[in-house]
């Protein structure tokens, strides 16, 4: 949790939107999505072991849902186990470092598109299951929630 907490606090001060354990036309499961203010794409794979890297071989599929793409993982995590093709990202509870950027994918339109697509219904439900949660439970929202609610 403390990778993905730092890369999203990093991305999120870049201006992209993120999405955790978003579901891939594919089947597989994005670890974090993020889709910036041009609709462009980036995925990040979370490794936090040696073990969690070497077990992994369903990476390359994502490559063709995303714009950019790259490991997240921790400094006692040795970087030379993850491809030098790939971006990399060191994080940690407070914020991440982007050591090696990645490279240029060329998203189809139809992927961009349905992607798009599955990336605002996926917050949007994500959003009201949110609202309605804390609707129920009599629960304070948020801060940053409370415009959008109305309350």
């Amino acid at each position: 949790m403390s990778i993905r907490r730092g890369v999203v606090r990093h991305f999120q001060e870049l201006g992209v939107s993120m999405i955790a354990e978003l579901a891939l036309a594919s089947g597989r499961r994005a670890d974090l999505i993020g889709m910036d203010r041009k609709g462009k794409f980036v995925i990040i794979e979370i490794k936090s072991s040696i073990e969690d890297f070497k077990v992994d071989h369903k990476w390359p599929e994502y490559l063709v849902h995303c714009d950019s793409y790259f490991f997240a993982t921790h400094a006692e995590v040795p970087m030379e186990i993850f491809p030098e093709e790939q971006g990399l990202i060191v994080a940690d509870n407070y914020g991440a470092e982007i050591v090696r950027p990645s490279q240029d994918f060329s998203m189809a339109g139809a992927t961009r598109k349905a992607l798009t697509l599955r990336f605002a219904r996926a917050a949007a439900d994500r959003l009201e299951r949110v609202l309605t949660h804390c609707s129920d439970n009599g629960d304070t929202l948020p801060s940053g929630l409370k415009d959008i609610s109305g309350q």
